[in-house]
């Protein structure tokens, strides 16, 4: 993989570090992409020597988009870019503020679709390239006191089958990752309507948490595979059979207070 390139939002922590260590051990160079630049330094710094490169992004920006992407690329090509920023937002919809919808919706769906669309001549001049996005297995089915979150991983989801079938033509793969709950600086959220966190919220519950590094490892199958969707974790798996074959069962779980 001597040679190949990887551009990677929310690379300062979770998924998109654990991706970054990955791809960069298998021979990637590695553009890690944040708005946080202390956790970007820190993530290089345990890389291998000259093979990442850091830029602060907001992807929520169309002008930082096409910056931080010259910034790495230059005239070349980009061989995955991996759009996988995002922010947790949960609790009941009707508690939450319009500021935390907005912000939700801005990062985890509209900056997905702004650097799909930044990163296309980047991914159209690479043969074989691949566009990665997360979604979550919130977006198998509308999860109850998920709603906003739920909305915006069901958009990404639909915006990379689109994609998929467009860019076919030119080369471009586009896949699109779904893990269930990671143990991720995403949960330390505030849950709005209550005093606990998301991460709370998820031990209550009684599920289990998917460890980065097997995330990590999906996203390799994903992007080196066929499947336009990988399925990551025991959560993500009974979802998606549940929501196949027992839906009437799920919508009774979610009616008695989501997943």
């Amino acid at each position: 993989m001597a040679g190949k390139r990887l551009f990677v939002t929310g690379g300062a922590s979770g998924i998109g570090r654990a991706v970054a260590h990955l791809f960069a051990v298998r021979g990637f160079t590695v553009g890690l992409a944040d708005i946080n630049e202390a956790g970007l330094a820190a993530v290089a710094a345990e890389l291998p020597p000259g093979q990442a490169s850091i830029h602060r992004l907001d992807v929520r920006d169309r002008d930082d988009w096409a910056r931080a992407l010259a910034e790495f690329a230059g005239e070349g090509g980009i061989d995955v870019l991996f759009n996988n920023a995002g922010i947790a937002v949960g609790g009941p919809f009707a508690a939450t503020s319009a500021a935390e919808i907005d912000r939700c919706i801005a990062i985890n769906f509209t900056g997905v679709v702004n650097g799909a669309h930044a990163g296309f001549p980047y991914l159209k001049r690479s043969p074989g390239s691949c566009l990665l996005n997360t979604a979550s297995a919130a977006g198998i089915y509308g999860s109850a006191g998920l709603a906003v979150y739920s909305a915006t991983k069901f958009a990404v989801r639909g915006l990379s089958e689109a994609l998929d079938g467009e860019w076919r033509r030119e080369g471009v793969k586009v896949r699109c990752l779904m893990p269930s709950f990671i143990d991720t600086p995403l949960l330390d959220a505030g849950v709005a309507g209550s005093n606990r966190t998301a991460r709370e919220g998820v031990q209550a519950a009684g599920l289990e948490f998917t460890p980065v590094e097997k995330v990590a490892e999906a996203a390799w199958r994903a992007v080196h595979g066929d499947a336009v969707h990988t399925v990551v974790g025991k959560t993500a798996e009974r979802m998606r059979f549940a929501a196949r074959w027992f839906p009437g069962k799920l919508r009774a779980q979610m009616a008695r207070g989501g997943m």
